[in-house]
């Protein structure tokens, strides 16, 4: 069992590198109908809570984007975030996350961000303009007490797409399955700190970039 699980987890890292290799760049200039939203954001923390019918309290980690559309036209926002560690974890944001976490973000950041809202209650729309101007809180719970490193994706922020052929599958007729990759927005931290002291972890901020995933 042992020697199926490294061979299968060596098939994705394989996988994961060919599709890497082979992935274009985001646009250094954007098309004349490509669009991305302006964006700022709070690095992510952590957040303590008990929920109903637990006896132990559960850690969750957030963070706070803060999106503006300054383009002429109200835009379609179809958000996609993810939160990958360095042992290969990847967890969507709001995975096994009571409204109670939200809830208690809200009343923490009520001064900085009156009306910030979950992201599962956004929406589909980003209505243009900086009056309309939303702050969008991301949730993910804990994740592996041994990661060092993890990266955070949000897809969403932009139109930009591309099309690549998959390394290894084929269609009925032969040819390579095509991949479609969203501009993503990726944010990479180190995880400070001793893991038998999570409650004291911080996460140092490395990196930001685009890419298309």
């Amino acid at each position: 069992m042992m020697r199926n699980f490294v061979y299968g987890i060596s098939v994705i890292l394989a996988v994961t590198a060919c599709v890497s290799l082979a992935a274009p760049e985001p646009a250094v200039v954007q098309g004349p109908d490509d669009w991305t939203i302006d964006i700022t954001f709070v690095h992510p923390q952590q957040i303590m809570l008990q929920s109903s019918g637990d006896k132990e309290l559960k850690r969750y980690w957030y963070m706070i984007i803060t999106l503006t559309n300054k383009t002429s036209h109200d835009i379609d926002f179809y958000p996609k975030c993810e939160l990958m560690t360095d042992t290969f974890e990847l967890t969507p944001a709001g995975k096994d996350t009571p409204a109670a976490v939200f809830e208690q973000i809200k009343k923490r950041h009520q001064r900085k961000f009156p009306f910030l809202e979950s992201l599962e209650s956004t929406g589909s729309k980003i209505l243009q303009g900086e009056d309309n101007t939303r702050d969008i809180a991301i949730i993910w719970p804990d994740f592996d007490a041994k990661a060092k490193n993890i990266k955070v994706f949000i897809a969403g922020l932009s139109n930009e797409t591309v099309a690549v052929d998959h390394p290894t599958e084929k269609d009925q007729t032969g040819k390579p399955v095509k991949i479609y990759l969203r501009k993503t927005l990726e944010l990479s931290y180190k995880l400070g700190g001793d893991a038998a002291f999570r409650s004291k972890a911080k996460l140092v901020y490395e990196d930001k970039r685009w890419v298309m995933r």
